[in-house]
């Protein structure tokens, strides 16, 4: 059976509620995704980060949750990382989805088994990607992917291949105040975004 991975890399925010301190808010958007990533079967957890977020590694990873020094916040060196640990498949996602279901991982995930690349859009207005999949040794042209600017139209124009590359159900991200709005209180799960929104 495979090896599978489900990275969450880390990166600054360049939003957040009014009145709410930005470290807090990229913090607690960051928990809830390790947290949920932690609870994943059949998937290991791993945390990636640059130098600049390597302390908010630390504060959200949990016991014994491996996480990756990067050189360069890229999903190509995450998926290096992964290679190197001897992952067949690993999945690289954005730490500011914090209500992401893990049933969008699972679809995204669902393709490697015949094709190379999976990407899910950070829909439904992007730009940029929720997360992106791939069989390892990932391929060199997914080096400098950027999940907050590339999109799977650009991925499928450097493939050799486009069919190469799956487009799975995308997820919104929190990056500004109309994703903010969707957010569902009936919906289980991004406990500590809920309690820092909750706050007085």
């Amino acid at each position: 059976m495979a090896r599978r991975l489900v990275v969450t890399l880390l990166g600054p925010t360049h939003w957040a509620p009014p009145g709410t301190d930005p470290s807090r808010w990229q913090a607690a958007l960051a928990e809830d995704v390790v947290d949920l990533i932690a609870t994943l079967s059949e998937v290991e957890p791993a945390i990636a980060a640059a130098a600049a977020e390597r302390p908010l590694a630390d504060a959200v990873a949990w016991p014994g949750m491996p996480i990756y020094d990067l050189p360069v916040r890229t999903v190509g060196a995450a998926l290096a990382a992964a290679a190197a640990d001897g992952y067949d498949q690993a999945a690289v996602i954005v730490a500011d989805a914090p209500d992401l279901p893990g049933l969008i991982l699972g679809k995204l995930l669902r393709p490697l088994g015949s094709r190379q690349v999976a990407v899910a859009p950070a829909g439904p207005t992007g730009p940029g990607l929720l997360g992106l999949a791939a069989r390892l040794p990932a391929p060199d042209w997914l080096a400098d992917v950027d999940l907050d600017t590339t999109d799977a139209a650009a991925l499928r124009a450097v493939a050799p291949n486009p069919a190469e590359v799956a487009v799975t159900p995308g997820w919104r991200r929190l990056r500004g105040p109309a994703e903010l709005a969707t957010l569902d209180p009936a919906v289980e799960g991004w406990d500590t975004t809920r309690t820092l929104l909750s706050a007085p």
